[in-house]
């Protein structure tokens, strides 16, 4: 099975890791998802796990720990010894200063019972009432300490990436990766910098919503009603759900299908392994999963290869004609 550096750290995690966000069932996550049953996250994380997944991504956000208690439980009902899968986390700055990072940082240990924080990350560039060099001081503190193996932020631009490289190198630190949106049908990185500053720096880039919340799996194509049934503001907040957005990504969806017919995989899979493959190592992705069977079948896209000609048409559906980028 595949496995790839995390920036210049020592860690090493699948191409494809797992966003716990759903877990939380509160908070953040109840605005996008509806709530699963709270014994769901040992099936997903135990399928998750048996299709090769080694990472899992969750937040102080997200239900203010109990993302982070679920998924803890979720490894121990599963029999993962603490050190034997890679756990990143992130601390919230909203209205709050860069001292909260080490003072919270003990619930966050709490939250995830035993197993370690492997990446400590900064969930969002902005809404602290402390500049980035602070908050990444405070970072770089944890790392000294042992605390935390590798820090990472969370949406930040390439000046921003840059800098917090720079903050975090005078201290001894790399910059391990920067979480931010990407897939077929998100793919500012190739024109905003990020993705040209992460390959030169040697940063590695997490991919969250990588199948745009489920459109690239094609089933609200399938069924434009469902989309009814989706929490208002993720309706609101994903323009691809209306009727016009879904019949611009239609090209692109037949084709996910053809490749997927071809390979005996799913749409989904293949959305997964084109963003896993044709940025070279630079991403990795972070899908979420609600059941078991979502679980699975983005564990099983680690297996899938996909030629360049499959790569190169669905960038060209997706990206209008976009010249390649991989590397």
């Amino acid at each position: 099975m595949e496995r790839r550096r995390l920036g210049r750290t020592d860690i090493e995690i699948s191409p494809i890791g797992l966003g716990c966000m759903q877990f939380s069932g509160t908070g953040a996550a109840r605005v996008f998802y509806r709530p699963i049953d709270p014994a769901l996250p040992r099936a997903i994380v135990g399928a998750a796990l048996a299709g090769g997944v080694t990472w899992f991504d969750t937040a102080e956000m997200y239900g203010n720990g109990a993302s982070e208690r679920a998924l803890a439980d979720a490894l121990r009902a599963n029999g993962v010894a603490p050190g034997e899968v890679t756990v990143a986390t992130k601390w919230a700055p909203l209205l709050r200063t860069a001292a909260s990072i080490g003072r919270t940082f003990p619930r966050r240990a709490e939250a995830l019972g035993g197993y370690g924080v492997d990446l400590h990350q900064i969930h969002m560039p902005s809404g602290s009432v402390s500049p980035h060099r602070a908050q990444l001081d405070e970072m770089a503190r944890l790392h000294a300490a042992g605390s935390v193996r590798a820090v990472g932020v969370s949406n930040f631009s390439a000046a921003q990436m840059e800098r917090a490289h720079t903050v975090l190198a005078a201290r001894g630190v790399v910059l391990a990766s920067n979480q931010v949106q990407i897939s077929l049908l998100h793919r500012d990185i190739e024109h905003n910098g990020v993705l040209a500053t992460a390959r030169r720096l040697g940063i590695t880039l997490i991919a969250y919503a990588p199948l745009r919340m489920g459109v690239l799996t094609g089933r609200f194509h399938e069924d434009p009603s469902s989309v009814a049934a989706l929490p208002r503001i993720r309706r609101l907040a994903v323009p691809e759900y209306r009727p016009r957005g879904l019949a611009r990504s239609a090209p692109l969806v037949r084709e996910l299908r053809a490749v997927a017919d071809a390979h005996g995989a799913t749409p989904g899979q293949v959305a997964l392994g084109w963003l896993t493959s044709y940025y070279g190592d630079t991403v990795v992705a972070i899908p979420g999963a609600s059941s078991e069977r979502q679980a699975r079948e983005s564990a099983a896209a680690l297996d899938l290869r996909l030629g360049d000609r499959e790569l190169e048409r669905l960038a060209c559906l997706s990206g209008a004609g976009r010249r390649r980028v991989g590397p």
